[in-house]
């Protein structure tokens, strides 16, 4: 890892460009972003929720849980926040990530209420179209990332 320890900083709005070594907090917007500690330059986003990652503020330092995985970056990088420091973790296999992915799905709909189906399966019926509002969590990312 090439960032060992990382500043904390509460903000509304994410900056741009992030800065390296920097990870902002956004409590309005539920959100914790960082440049990859490993140094690739990517940004990573952690949204804060019940089925996400949980942010833990003891007045001076911040931590992240769980893990931070990178396993869409090339990099693949795998990492702890903690007391605001990285602690790398050892790398993980695709079988190990696809079930991680699974297992997070299934808090979701466990989580949402939502009925898994298997993949490739059609739905029962169609739900009706809606429109997301900027009030609800991915249209207030969504504006915090463009800086509204």
């Amino acid at each position: 890892m090439l960032y060992k320890q990382l500043e904390h900083r509460f903000v509304q709005h994410a900056p741009q460009p992030l800065e390296p070594g920097v990870l902002y907090v956004s409590m309005e917007f539920a959100t914790a972003m960082h440049l990859c500690c490993c140094g690739c330059s990517r940004e990573v986003v952690t949204p804060l929720s019940p089925t996400d990652w949980k942010l833990i503020f003891d007045g001076e330092t911040l931590s992240l849980t769980p893990s931070v995985g990178n396993w869409n970056f090339s990099c693949r990088s795998h990492y702890f926040i903690r007391h605001d420091r990285v602690i790398e973790a050892g790398p993980w296999s695709d079988e190990m990530v696809q079930a991680e992915k699974q297992r997070d799905k299934a808090a979701k709909a466990s989580y949402y209420g939502i009925a898994q189906r298997p993949i490739g399966a059609a739905p029962a019926s169609t739900p009706a179209c809606r429109t997301e509002s900027k009030s609800g969590l991915w249209g207030r990312l969504q504006a915090w990332w463009r800086g509204e």
